[in-house]
C-alpha cells in the first residue's frame, strides 16, 4: 500500500492551479459581467480590454493579493517536494550533482518569480505603475527560467532513466510551455511598446491561463510517488542492482556453501601471501566466479 502522504503530492499543483484559475475567472467575470466592462482608471483612453492589473488595482485587490500569494507559495512547495522526493528515492533519483544543481536553480528562479508576483499584487498599477511593471517582468522571467532549469533536469534524468516514460512526457510539456510562453511574452512586450493595448491585454490573459496548465502539469511528475510502496534511497537501489548482477554471474548449481568455501580459501591464501611476502594489504575475496 502506498504511503498516505504520496497521494497528497499530486494534489498540491492541482490546488495551486485551481486557485489561480479561480482568481482569473473571478476578476474577469467581475469586470465583464457584474461591472459591464467599464473603463477603469489605469486603462489607456482608447483601451477597451482591461489588463489583469487594471482590474486588480481596485476593489478586487485583496482578492488579487490573497489568491496570487496562495498560488505561488503552494506552487513553489511543489518544486521543494519534488527535490525532496528525488533525494529520498520516491521519484527517479538524480544521478549527478549537476542534475541536483539544476533542480536547486529551478527552485531559486521560481522563488524569485513568486516574490515578483506577490510584490506586484501589493503595488497596484494605479499608484505604482513602474514598480508594478518591473515586478511583472520578474514574475514572468522567473518562472520561464525555472521551467528551463527543470526541463534541463528532466532531459538529463530521461537519459539515465529511460524506463520512466513519464519523464519524457513531462519534459515535452514543459518545453512547450517555455516556447509558447516566451513567444507570447515577447509579443506582449512588443504590442505594449507600440501602444496596441487591447491586443496586449488579450495576450496577457492568454499567458495567465496557460500558466494554469503549466502548474497542473506537475501533477504528472508525482504519479510515480503514488505508485511507490515505500521510500528507497540510491544506496538501496545500487545494492539491489549489485545483488542481481552477482546472482546472474554465478554458474548453475552455485550455492551459499560454495561461496563460503571459496571465501575461506581466499582468506587462507591471503594469510599465506602475507607471511611469505610481508604484504599488509589483504586480498579481497571475490564473489564472482
Amino acid at each position: 500500500m502506498a504511503r498516505p502522504l504520496a497521494h497528497i503530492y499530486w494534489m498540491i499543483p492541482i490546488f495551486s492551479g485551481c486557485v489561480w484559475l479561480a482568481m482569473l475567472l473571478g476578476m474577469l467575470l467581475w469586470w465583464s459581467v457584474e461591472q459591464h466592462s467599464p473603463h477603469l482608471t489605469p486603462m489607456d483612453p482608447g483601451q477597451t480590454i482591461a489588463y489583469i492589473s487594471d482590474i486588480g488595482a481596485h476593489s478586487l485587490q485583496p482578492l488579487f493579493i490573497a489568491m496570487g500569494t496562495v498560488t505561488v507559495v503552494t506552487f513553489n512547495f511543489v518544486f521543494v517536494a519534488e527535490r525532496w522526493l528525488r533525494h529520498r528515492g520516491t521519484l527517479a533519483v538524480n544521478t549527478s550533482w549537476f542534475q541536483k544543481g539544476l533542480s536547486i536553480c529551478s527552485i531559486i528562479a521560481a522563488t524569485v518569480g513568486a516574490i515578483g508576483l506577490i510584490i506586484l499584487t501589493c503595488l497596484n498599477n494605479l499608484h505604482h505603475h513602474h514598480a508594478h511593471d518591473a515586478c511583472l517582468v520578474i514574475f514572468i522571467a522567473g518562472y520561464i527560467v525555472s521551467a528551463i532549469f527543470i526541463c534541463w533536469e528532466y532531459y538529463r534524468l530521461g537519459i539515465h532513466h529511460r524506463h520512466f516514460r513519464i519523464l519524457r512526457v513531462s519534459f515535452w510539456i514543459k518545453l512547450m510551455f517555455i516556447l509558447v510562453e516566451l513567444s507570447l511574452a515577447i509579443a506582449f512586450g512588443v504590442l505594449s511598446d507600440k501602444n496596441h493595448y487591447n491586443r496586449a491585454a488579450v495576450i496577457e490573459w492568454i499567458i495567465s491561463f496557460i500558466y494554469t496548465f503549466y502548474v497542473w502539469s506537475f501533477a504528472i511528475d508525482f504519479i510515480p510517488a503514488v505508485r511507490t510502496k515505500h521510500y528507497k534511497n540510491k544506496a538501496m537501489e545500487l545494492d539491489m542492482v549489485t545483488a542481481v548482477e552477482d546472482e546472474e554471474s554465478r554458474p548453475a548449481g552455485y550455492s551459499e556453501e560454495m561461496q563460503e568455501t571459496n571465501n575461506a580459501a581466499y582468506m587462507n591464501a591471503n594469510a599465506s601471501a602475507t607471511r611469505i611476502n610481508g604484504r599488509s594489504d589483504p586480498v579481497e575475496a571475490s564473489r564472482n566466479f
